[in-house]
């Protein structure tokens, strides 16, 4: 039925242009989403990305204390989808990497492991603030024919085993052969397509901040494992008001951490330098907001459905006790990025059987095993029984002392 209109008066639907059908309908377009997005229409591959909120205001111009650890892998990969020399604040390396024990206000213990320049030969990661990432997104998304940006816009989804019918509520419509679900840990996808989902909690809220300091870090981070949960010092680029600045991810349990986080400044980095572990970056101070996140685990029982894809939290979430948890989903990336461009390339069903299959055992084994072992870590390192306090740091000093061992840690960790 064709909807009436009073002449001279332009019906809102009929104004919008219609929506081309696409290979790619992607839904959720935070890093992982967009960096999808990006890279699979720089090769020739039609793609849609939908998201409720509109993704201009997410460039908030001002300081906010938030920012990214990305692995080497992961920005290779941001290179190839043409975001990386988009980034509009300087980025900066992780050369070194200091891992401690012990507790608040106390120094850290002598047994110790270090990962230095001479265990890669590049930097373990780099860090870049989540405004510049979200800018240089953007701007990706909008330089691509092959890629149409839906934001902000609501969607239904209908999957069929010969293919996907997406409608707006504004009342367009197009097809994809595949939908990829990157909308996040609550990922409404994932629950319409009655994947099961086992949650962990770990009783901790983290607290993520940048801090300003009196010494320079030298691009050197820190994890330094208390009682309560593990404390990161992460280096990022100063500015010209702080010209040493740092990322905090401080955990501490729930309750706890929200007092902590309500601090006056003063008291708030008191409280940090008791956390430290050293006195090497001297007086800090606090600079721009703070941030509570309740910590957990989470994974699907499965990544695929019918036409459907889990990529990213959707998929799975983990404790951010080594850094690994944006730099997970980057991985479920590179991975289908690889699978889908070479389907495109051979002509195939991107939603086929086959392909599904592929994804999900190409990066589901290598997922549990990363959550598995961030679990373990955080339930070792987070407790002061002294017994077991005194085996890992005699195995954290194990580490140190052989070379190959931790050059192993450093290139898996890099997502090498």
């Amino acid at each position: 039925m064709v909807a009436a209109t009073t002449p001279g008066v332009t019906n809102a639907r009929t104004a919008l242009p219609p929506v081309a059908d696409v290979d790619v309908c992607i839904v959720g377009a935070g890093p992982v989403g967009a960096t999808l997005a990006c890279r699979l229409a720089k090769e020739g591959i039609k793609v849609a990305i939908i998201d409720r909120a509109d993704l201009q205001p997410m460039e908030h111009p001002d300081f906010d204390g938030r920012a990214y650890a990305i692995a080497a892998g992961p920005k290779k990969l941001l290179e190839e989808a043409d975001v990386w020399d988009l980034l509009p604040l300087e980025s900066c390396p992780i050369e070194e990497i200091l891992v401690t024990d012990g507790r608040p206000g106390e120094p850290a213990s002598s047994l110790f492991l270090e990962f230095t320049r001479d265990d890669s030969t590049q930097p373990f990661g780099w860090m870049a603030e989540a405004r510049a990432l979200r800018v240089a997104l953007n701007e990706a998304l909008h330089a691509n024919p092959n890629l149409t940006v839906l934001a902000p816009a609501e969607a239904t989804v209908e999957r069929k085993p010969e293919g996907a019918t997406i409608r707006l509520h504004d009342g367009r419509v197009f097809q994809a052969a595949l939908v990829v679900a990157a909308d996040g840990r609550k990922s409404r996808l994932r629950s319409q397509a009655g994947i099961p989902l086992t949650k962990l909690s770990y009783g901790q809220t983290a607290i993520v901040c940048a801090i300003a300091h009196e010494f320079p870090h030298n691009n050197s981070a820190l994890e330094h494992f208390l009682p309560a949960g593990p404390f990161a010092q992460l280096p990022m680029a100063g500015t010209e008001s702080h010209p040493y600045l740092s990322a905090i991810v401080w955990s501490d349990k729930d309750g706890v951490a929200e007092r902590f986080a309500a601090l006056p400044d003063d008291v708030f980095a008191r409280e940090i330098e008791r956390r430290m572990g050293n006195t090497r970056l001297g007086k800090v101070t606090p600079v721009g907001r703070r941030w509570t996140y309740p910590l957990s685990a989470q994974y699907a029982q499965r990544y695929t459905d019918t036409r459907l894809l889990l990529v990213g939290d959707a998929a799975h979430g983990i404790h951010p006790i080594a850094g690994q948890g944006l730099n997970l989903g980057f991985r479920d990336i590179i991975a289908l990025s690889d699978i889908l461009i070479t389907a495109h390339q051979n002509g195939e069903d991107f939603g086929g059987p086959a392909l599904l299959a592929r994804y999900q055992a190409r990066c589901r084994p290598a997922n549990m095993l990363m959550l598995a072992a961030t679990d373990t870590l955080d339930r070792l390192f987070s407790n002061n029984n002294p017994v077991i306090r005194l085996a890992r740091d005699l195995g954290i000093a194990g580490v140190h002392r052989l070379p190959g061992l931790r050059k192993a840690f450093v290139r898996h960790a890099m997502g090498l």
